[in-house]
């Protein structure tokens, strides 16, 4: 394997989409190329390669995120108002934003895990579209199985669904679909509301930023959405500048000055 393989293969990266639609992102791409150095690392340490041919070619990808981008509530509505024509994406998005759930657990969810009765929301599996083939997995981490509260309204709108969905047996799928739909329908939302597109995953951090706006803590936020508090914390702090204030007052006032 020469460098110019490596180029080839990095270049068949950045320059593909995912089969949902999405691009790869840049810290995915940092990842993959640091595993890949790692390989040729050990096979020129213990299995006598001359030369490591991926210290020749610039890293691809970025070991920063991307700038994030999120919908106010005003936003969201105006899409949702869009697409409300078709019920399977209107209610599949009222989740997402609402929730803050992954898309994966969105696309795993059954009727039962839907607790009406205590307007509760159970997740705990994932599904994803691998060679063809529908596969559920458990979630992301340890934390993602958690039982969420839904709004009164999401819970009614709920129950409406299921209700419009009664060929669904209670185990299976409630939205039966892969990411390409959700993808199709944020297109087609934001093209007839005017609202800037963002991506799926970016409906997530619309509903944590929201969260944040509301006054809610880093560890009630994590909770909900399945994270550690402390990652919250650091991915989210610049929507947190009241807090810094309120902290130099409050140590002003406790000095005495």
């Amino acid at each position: 394997i020469r460098p110019v393989d490596i180029v080839r293969w990095q270049n068949s990266l950045t320059g593909s989409t995912r089969p949902d639609g999405d691009s790869f992102k840049p810290t995915y791409l940092r990842i993959i190329n640091n595993q890949l150095n790692a390989i040729f690392n050990h096979a020129e340490r213990y299995y006598n390669l001359e030369k490591n041919p991926v210290h020749k070619v610039d890293k691809m990808g970025s070991k920063e995120a991307g700038e994030m981008q999120f919908w106010t509530k005003d936003e969201y509505l105006r899409f949702s108002e869009a697409i409300s024509d078709k019920p399977l994406a209107f209610y599949a998005f009222e989740v997402l934003y609402w929730m803050g759930v992954r898309c994966g657990e969105l696309m795993a969810l059954t009727p039962s895990d839907f607790l009406l009765e205590t307007s509760e929301l159970r997740i705990n599996k994932s599904y994803q579209r691998l060679h063809g083939e529908d596969v559920v997995t458990k979630p992301k981490t340890r934390k993602s199985v958690r039982t969420i509260k839904m709004p009164a309204f999401l819970r009614d709108e709920m129950e409406e669904f299921i209700e419009m969905r009664d060929d669904v047996a209670p185990d299976e799928r409630l939205f039966g679909f892969t990411k390409h739909f959700l993808v199709h329908e944020m297109d087609r939302g934001c093209k007839a509301s005017g609202v800037k597109r963002i991506r799926i995953h970016d409906l997530r951090h619309s509903h944590v930023s929201l969260l944040i706006n509301m006054g809610f803590s880093a560890l009630d936020i994590a909770e909900r959405v399945g994270h550690e508090a402390i990652d919250i914390t650091y991915r989210y702090a610049h929507l947190f500048p009241a807090k810094r204030a309120q902290i130099a007052d409050a140590l002003s006032e406790l000095r005495g000055e």
